[in-house]
């Protein structure tokens, strides 16, 4: 796991495509190694961007605003290990880890679950699907005692 530079922008950017059914932008990508952000990734044996994170801290909390893993690498544990890497950090910081998923997203809800989330609210129609809209739900995890 490493702390990504601007330079990996692009990779981020076909994963976000390949692997999300409404990806941020270029743009909103970029943005996010500015100030307030943090990019993390990890890195094949050729030093291919396979998947990555991002999160904001706020205080004692850091929100999960973004995670993917490239279609061909899913299913290998490499999600499982960015989130522990997360929760690790947090649980270092005695901070709240805070994250929000589309609710149809099972596969996600799952790994979270199965990490320790647990869901404390939902946000009504928050997603687009097509001309449809779905709700979020909002998940915790402490690393505090």
């Amino acid at each position: 796991m490493i702390k990504l530079l601007h330079s990996y922008h692009t990779e981020l950017y076909r994963i976000e495509t390949s692997s999300h059914a409404g990806p941020w932008s270029e743009a909103l990508l970029q943005d996010c190694f500015g100030d307030g952000y943090e990019v993390y990734g990890w890195l094949d044996q050729q030093q291919k961007l396979l998947a990555f994170y991002i999160i904001q801290r706020v205080l004692d909390e850091i929100t999960l605003m973004n995670i993917a893993v490239m279609p061909e690498a899913q299913g290998a544990g490499i999600g499982r290990h960015l989130l522990e890497h997360l929760q690790a950090t947090a649980s270092t910081e005695n901070a709240t880890l805070w994250l929000e998923v589309r609710a149809s997203n099972e596969r996600a809800l799952k790994l979270y679950q199965l990490n320790g989330f647990a869901e404390v609210g939902r946000r009504r129609g928050y997603y687009a699907r097509g001309a449809e809209r779905e709700d979020a739900v909002i998940m915790r995890w402490s690393g505090k005692p």
